[in-house]
């Protein structure tokens, strides 16, 4: 299992009509979600730095190379934040709760292409659980890892 380090970075200010490059705009159920891309190993262990909130439909998605039962920890991120860990048919695997500036695991309970980090309780107090789709995420070509 690799772990990845989850240092909080905030909502970002985003175009409502029109995603960078580095974000996406993704939908789960009838919520729309500005996400920033975190796709290379730097920017996975860099995640969402510098920041001590995010926006309410704001958060970071996390995309993989291959699918794997990931780890993400809290080390040096002041605010909680609640983790989906998503497979590569967008079904969503596990959703936990991770409190700010812990080291304790979070850990992924199936082979997982994308984790998205949302405010903690973003996932339950929008009625979203394990086996909900994810719609919006960046297609990843797997046959070459």
């Amino acid at each position: 299992m690799k772990i990845i380090p989850t240092i909080l970075l905030g909502c970002l200010v985003f175009s409502l009509s029109i995603a960078r490059a580095d974000e996406t705009i993704l939908k789960i159920d009838s919520q729309t979600i500005h996400a920033e891309i975190a796709d290379t190993e730097e920017s996975r262990e860099r995640g969402l730095m510098q920041r001590d909130h995010l926006c309410e439909n704001c958060g970071m998605l996390f995309i993989f190379e291959q699918a794997d039962r990931y780890q993400f920890w809290m080390k040096n991120t002041p605010i909680p934040l609640s983790i989906a860990f998503i497979a590569a048919d967008g079904s969503i695997i596990n959703i936990d709760e991770m409190l700010p500036n812990t080291t304790n695991t979070h850990d992924a309970q199936g082979k997982a292409l994308y984790a998205l980090e949302m405010s903690s309780g973003w996932f339950s107090r929008n009625h979203i659980s394990a086996a909900d789709k994810v719609q919006g995420l960046k297609p990843v070509n797997t046959s070459a890892h």
